[in-house]
């Protein structure tokens, strides 16, 4: 059976597409930084009929990243990495000139610094795979300038930036920075808490990941929204 690293998968995009990938006969590695919440979604999905190991954890810190990788190697080998875990820099977001740099920071090192280290511990096994795979989870702010969105932004616009080279780098994998919309989220309810308006859930958007994986393009950015577009 394949075999995924999720980040950031207890809730949110990253359960959603843990639980499609499940229902496809993925095996899984799941992370997220509450060991219970993660924990329960790692039974919901195990109950699927796959397996899943479930590693609470910080993704910046390299030992967890390392034990994430052996969790993988251990049920067969790695064939797709999704980087999701994500700090936003400010909870709510506020404007560039009140963005603490300490939050920056920790935005820089989520978004950018650990994905690229998970992806360095993870790059022999994503090679030995016939099909080794890295999604980035992108944005719209990664390209579009939004006020109070600047330095969750410029993180994940470095992201893309990193996603594009590996993709130039390793032309054996692919490499897809996949912006997926507008979501109901944890993470976009701390960004905007005062934003009523609805939007779609994750999963709603999950269909657009699959055909990537489905139909495999040439390593690139993507929006989820516009491949559920084009395939209507």
């Amino acid at each position: 059976m394949p075999v995924a690293i999720i980040t950031g998968a207890s809730k949110g995009l990253g359960r959603a597409l843990a639980e499609a990938l499940a229902a496809r006969g993925w095996d899984l590695v799941l992370d997220a930084r509450t060991a219970g919440v993660l924990q329960r979604a790692a039974d919901r999905i195990e109950a699927l009929g796959t397996r899943v190991t479930a590693l609470p954890g910080d993704v910046t810190d390299p030992g967890h990243r390392a034990e994430l990788v052996a969790a993988a190697r251990k049920l067969g080998g790695l064939d797709l990495l999704v980087s999701n875990a994500s700090a936003l820099g400010a909870e709510p977001l506020v404007r560039l000139e009140a963005l603490d740099p300490e939050g920056l920071r920790r935005a820089l090192e989520v978004n950018v610094v650990a994905a690229l280290g998970l992806v360095q511990e993870a790059l022999p096994l994503l090679r030995a795979s016939g099909a080794g795979t890295v999604v980035a989870i992108s944005s719209d702010a990664a390209a579009e300038a939004y006020e109070t969105w600047g330095g969750y932004g410029a993180s994940k616009a470095a992201l893309d930036h990193l996603a594009a080279v590996l993709g130039a780098e390793e032309p054996g994998l692919r490499v897809w920075a996949v912006d997926p919309g507008d979501m109901a989220t944890d993470l976009y309810a701390a960004a905007v808490p005062d934003d009523g308006e609805p939007r779609p859930a994750p999963a709603s958007v999950v269909p657009g990941f699959l055909r990537l994986l489905d139909e495999r393009p040439v390593s690139g950015r993507y929006a989820a929204p516009a491949l559920l577009g084009e395939r209507r």
